[in-house]
Parts: structure tokens; C-alpha cells; sequence
């Protein structure tokens, strides 16, 4: 069984909402066990646990939060290479529409790529305006339905992932899921 750890840092707890949300698409593909931990109760051995992680962070000044940067100071610096290869992806919620979402989730996957994680977007769209390509994003709390959708489309991308590259699941494929639907 492979595994998939939601780590975020929320100080509203509009990006704790969010990686309920995560956590939901990622459950929503089998054979995934998920876990998911705020940053201040996060250790190392978490993150060496997992197979796929979501990392989420408010966004603050445009770039992920202090308390998420030390997270991979101080607690991820020692265990440097030891998750090279694991694929991750990024979440991020502002006060509102603008306050540099995608550039906080950008921020996020420039630590990840520093640890060797392999990282992705989503081509997808969950709604008719809303976007993942950097992360899902949420202007404070994700109410609507396209930020639940981006949400839950996220974690299951990455579970996707998982049990393809992980476990060797081809089936689980997005592309080849779409195909195979399409008749």
C-alpha cells in the first residue's frame, strides 16, 4: 500500500480546510493510506513515510510561510537526499484573490525540487474559471465548489501518481483513465 502525507501550516485554518479537502481526493483512489499533519506536530519520519506529499502553506508575503521554510530548514535539512524521487505537489490559501497564491505554491515546489521531490501541475480545470496548474488555491476559506473540486482533484492527482509510479498501477493513469472513458 502506498502512502500519501498531507503536511500543512494554517494560521486561520482556512489551509487546514484545504488538506481535509486534499485528503479526500487522495482517499478516493485505492490502496492509498493517507495521512495528513499540521507542521508544528510534523516530524522527518513523516515525510520519509510517504510515497506522495501535498505541502500547503498560507500564503504570506507572496512566498510560503515562515513556519513551513523552517520545517525544511531545520527539521528536513538533515535527512537531505533521503527523499529524492518522492513526488509532491502544493496547496496555498491567501486573505484574497491576488495575494500571491501562485507564487506561494511556486515557493513551496522550489523547496520540494531543492529536496529532489518530483513535482506537478494540473492541466485539469475544476470549475469553469479555477485552474490548479501551480496548486489549488483558495481565497480564505474554500467555500465554493470549484475550490473543493480543485481541492480534492489535487490529492487524487497525486494519489494518481503514487500508484502509478509507486506501485506500478498503469490503470490508475490520468491520461489513460480519460482514454479509456472516452470509449
Amino acid at each position: 500500500m502506498s502512502k500519501v502525507l498531507i503536511l500543512y501550516h494554517s494560521a486561520s485554518g482556512n489551509t487546514a480546510k484545504m488538506a481535509q479537502l486534499i485528503a479526500e481526493g487522495a482517499k478516493s483512489i485505492s490502496g492509498i493510506e493517507v495521512r495528513v499533519r499540521e507542521v508544528d506536530s510534523a516530524t522527518a519520519e513523516d515525510v520519509l513515510w510517504c510515497d506522495g506529499l501535498a505541502v500547503g502553506s498560507p500564503t504570506n508575503m507572496g512566498i510560503l510561510s515562515w513556519k513551513m521554510k523552517r520545517f525544511w530548514d531545520e527539521v528536513m535539512g538533515p535527512h537531505w537526499m533521503k527523499v529524492d524521487g518522492k513526488i509532491a505537489c502544493a496547496f496555498s490559501s491567501s486573505g484574497g484573490w491576488g495575494g500571491g497564491n501562485e507564487l506561494a505554491c511556486q515557493s513551496i515546489l522550489t523547496v520540494l525540487i531543492n529536496f529532489g521531490f518530483l513535482v506537478f501541475g494540473v492541466t485539469d480545470y475544476a470549475g469553469k474559471l479555477t485552474t490548479l496548474h501551480y496548486g489549488a488555491v483558495a481565497a480564505r476559506e474554500p467555500r465554493s465548489e470549484d475550490v473543493q473540486a480543485a481541492c480534492r482533484t489535487l490529492g487524487q492527482r497525486l494519489a494518481e501518481w503514487v500508484a502509478v509510479y509507486v506501485d506500478h498501477r498503469c490503470n490508475e493513469h490520468p491520461v489513460r483513465k480519460t482514454r479509456m472513458g472516452a470509449g
